[in-house]
Order: C-alpha cells, then sequence, then structure tokens
C-alpha cells in the first residue's frame, strides 16, 4: 500500500478545490456541469455498489446509491467516483480492457490502492484541509466537533470524523466497529505519540469492559442511532504505558449496521508520561 500516492490523491483534491475557489460546502453538482459529467441517482431499490463511472464515447457519467438516504453518504460515492475520473492513472486503469463502467464500494472499506486513493480523494474535495481546519477550530475537541463539520461539509458523521482525525491538533481516535470487533480505526498523530502505543488493527477485539463493547451488545443503540459517553481506558484501547485520563462517545450509525466511536485523550506534555 502506497502511503505517499494517497497523500498525493489528497493533495490533488484540496488543489482542484483552491483552483476552481470552491467553498464549504462543496458544489458537487457545479463541479460535474463544469467537468462534463452527468450526475444520475441510481434507484434507491437497487442496492450493492455505491457508485459507478460510466464511460460512452467522451462522455461521462455518475451513478449513485440512494437506497441509503444519506445526504452525506451519497455526495461521497459521488466525489469518490470524481477521483476515478480526476486522479492520474485511474482512467486508464478502471476502464481497462474496454470497460465501460467502473463498480466502486466507497467508505474507506477496501484494500484495494485505487479504491483506497479515490476515497482519500472525496475526503479532500469535500472538507480540504485548508477550509476544514478553520472551521474546526470553532468547536471543542471530540463530537460536538465532529458533528458540526459534518452539518458543514454535508458529509456523513463517520466520513468527517476520520478527517477530523486526519487534521486535529488533538490525541483523537477514530473507531468504527461491528459487534465486538473493529472495522477500521483512524489516529491523529498526537494521540500516536503516546508511550506504548499500538494501533487497534482491522479485526481486533474491542477492550471487554469498555463503553463501545457494553454499548454494541444492544442492537437497537445502533439501530436507533443512540448517543452515550463515559470515560476511556486508553490502556486497553492503545497499550499506553500509563492510563490517560480520555473520554469515549459513541453513536450508533443506524441502517449502517455499525457504531462510530471518539476517543479524546488529555495529553497536556508528553514529557509527562
Amino acid at each position: 500500500m502506497s502511503e505517499s500516492r494517497i497523500k498525493d490523491a489528497t493533495l490533488h483534491a484540496e488543489k482542484l478545490v483552491r483552483d476552481k475557489k470552491l467553498e464549504l460546502p462543496i458544489d458537487l453538482k457545479a463541479l460535474a456541469n463544469d467537468s462534463g459529467i452527468i450526475l444520475q441517482p441510481k434507484p434507491d431499490t437497487a442496492e450493492g455498489v455505491s457508485g459507478l463511472l460510466i464511460r460512452h464515447g467522451n462522455d461521462f457519467a455518475i451513478g449513485y446509491a440512494t437506497h441509503i438516504k444519506s445526504e452525506g453518504f451519497q455526495r461521497f460515492s459521488i466525489a469518490h467516483e470524481m477521483g476515478h475520473y480526476f486522479l492520474p492513472g485511474h482512467f486508464e486503469h478502471v476502464f481497462k480492457s474496454g470497460n465501460q463502467i467502473h463498480e466502486s464500494r466507497a467508505g474507506f472499506g477496501s484494500r484495494d490502492q485505487i479504491e483506497l486513493e479515490a476515497d482519500h480523494f472525496a475526503a479532500g474535495l469535500l472538507m480540504p484541509a485548508h477550509l476544514f481546519k478553520s472551521q474546526a477550530g470553532k468547536y471543542s475537541d471530540g463530537f460536538i466537533a465532529v458533528e458540526k463539520l459534518s452539518e458543514i461539509c454535508k458529509t456523513s458523521l463517520t466520513a468527517a470524523a476520520i478527517r477530523y482525525a486526519e487534521l486535529s491538533d488533538a490525541a483523537v481516535a477514530i473507531i468504527i466497529s461491528t459487534g465486538s470487533t473493529v472495522d477500521y480505526c483512524f489516529t491523529s498523530n498526537s494521540l500516536r505519540q503516546i508511550k506504548g502505543y499500538r494501533h487497534p488493527i482491522k479485526g481486533s477485539t474491542i477492550p471487554r469492559d469498555s463503553l463501545t463493547r457494553n454499548f454494541n451488545r444492544d442492537k437497537n443503540n445502533i439501530i436507533d442511532a443512540e448517543r452515550s459517553d463515559d470515560s476511556a481506558d486508553t490502556i486497553a484501547w492503545f497499550h499506553s504505558d500509563d492510563e490517560i485520563d480520555a473520554s469515549e462517545e459513541v453513536i450508533g450509525l443506524g441502517e449502517y449496521g455499525k457504531t462510530l466511536t471518539i476517543i479524546t485523550a488529555e495529553i497536556i506534555d508528553e514529557d509527562d508520561y
């Protein structure tokens, strides 16, 4: 997996935003029109892929899923397909062997390099660093910031949370989980600096006595998008050498069937640890 190419994908999107002088929330319809791309919603009965990039000669269209009603999910799906359109090398890859339709499952779940690059392009397009950080600084660390940024950027909570972890100066972790299992985790640079830090990897088990583990035992918490918060055990979550005061905020993601956890540690001076 090439981290440099993933970073370049984000930077490519952010340059596009600056060059076209776009503002939050990014107007994807206007960008598509300006680029000669037709946007077409898929019927809400058509499940499976999140989006399609379709080529017909020199004409292009993006089909996006509507079976999930979240505007943020739909916008991310469109932005992901735009990644395949704008990023160098993607055009040749997705339409190799004469293919005219490329199917995607956006949302940071794929291990395919091309799909990950398109995901990070989408994040950079919808939440460009220079605009995102200026808004993030207006709110307290944790779920409040993520929720407000999601509203401002018109993205899903998950997408806003992941971008927040990438750009925040706070010691924060974003964990997406199903049942007792970590689906994936993003952490800020500040959190990764704590002594003894070990990353919660995909497929690892959620700490037994954590708020998230207990929350996930009741499926109604997820379906009803319930929220809860408590203190967090940084030793159990990240194997830190010492216990650090931290909060654990949890919200069910409804029809996605998953849970979003935001852990914010109170790190004052790394010399203390």
